[in-house]
């Protein structure tokens, strides 16, 4: 199987992919076309169906396993399939694992190494909260291993959420060791629950999309209540400390535009917010120069909100 990661302009394409998006549009002079992202373990790419009427493209949606005849083209610095052929797939033709994006870094020792941060947690009530979620609540854990920290920005691959939350709580313990003056056991619990409501806002792999509570509340407000029902089941949980908790997981985004429900109004809130745009923004631009060939000005990036340039990554 050749993987995403390894496409390069030029390419012909001939293999199997899961269609992880499908829409239909309009040219601008009116004649139909499909956008599609196709997806592999090693990351998603772009296509166009330029002639979705041609008798070699038959009917297929999105969560389809599709073999796909194609072209590898670059536009605007980011690779793209053009589609000529396409079948649905039958169940055995495939094998599902090869599909799933994850993370480069082992899980496991990733896990263990949140862990061994948890048994640095000196406040009793901070630590108790911390080994009831990330010890004690099987499920959660279970789903949290697995769990992408967002559905395409950044960290988008199995394994994502955690690679997210252990970066983001390292670059706290950084912060703590520079900046004596920050509360080292509330900022490392906010950074290790600043985003455990994705694994709510965010369905299992392989759809790995939006689910209703994610529409409608988001992770910073499920991740807030979550927190607070494990410290109603703590006896004597300090009321401030507690509030302070809860704030800085409202305010991590920083900007109300940007989702949270408040700004940062204590130290620890502040470094939070900082740790956690720190990480996303150097994985999406990491996952950027890895998903294109390009080297130079690549054109405008919404995410950024600049014209970035692009090195080869060695």
């Amino acid at each position: 199987m050749k993987y995403i990661k390894d496409f390069r302009e030029g390419d012909r394409v001939s293999d199997i992919y899961l269609c992880k998006h499908k829409q239909s549009a309009v040219t601008k002079n009116g004649k139909p076309y499909d956008n599609v992202i196709l997806q592999d373990k090693t990351g998603t790419v772009d296509a166009k169906i330029w002639d979705p009427n041609s008798a070699g493209i038959c009917d297929f949606d999105k969560m389809d396993y599709v073999e796909v005849f194609g072209d590898i083209t670059s536009f605007q610095g980011a690779l793209q399939l053009n589609i000529k052929r396409v079948r649905v797939c039958r169940e055995g033709e495939y094998n599902p694992a090869d599909y799933l994006p994850v993370s480069k870094k082992n899980i496991d020792e990733m896990y263990q190494e949140l862990i061994q941060i948890i048994g640095t947690i000196q406040n009793p009530h901070l630590h108790t909260l911390l080994e009831s979620i990330f010890r004690k609540d099987e499920q959660f854990v279970k789903k949290f291993r697995k769990s992408s920290a967002a559905k395409s920005v950044h960290h988008g691959f199995v394994g994502g959420l955690l690679e997210h939350t252990l970066s983001v709580t390292k670059l706290c313990q950084y912060y703590c060791s520079t900046y004596p003056m920050l509360k080292r056991d509330l900022l490392l619990t906010a950074a290790m629950c600043h985003d455990i409501g994705k694994v709510k806002e965010l369905s299992d792999f392989p759809e790995n999309d939006y689910t209703d509570a994610g529409q409608f509340l988001g992770h910073i407000v499920m991740g807030c209540e979550m927190v607070g029902e494990k410290i109603k089941q703590i006896e004597g949980f300090p009321a401030l400390l507690e509030a302070e908790l809860k704030h800085c997981i409202l305010a991590h985004h920083g900007e109300y535009e940007f989702g949270s429900p408040k700004k940062p109004a204590i130290m620890e809130a502040v470094a939070l917010n900082f740790a956690d745009n720190t990480d996303a923004k150097m994985e999406t631009f990491t996952e950027l120069l890895e998903n294109t060939t390009e080297t130079g000005w690549l054109g405008f990036n919404r995410l950024f909100d600049s014209n970035v340039r692009g090195t080869k990554l060695d």
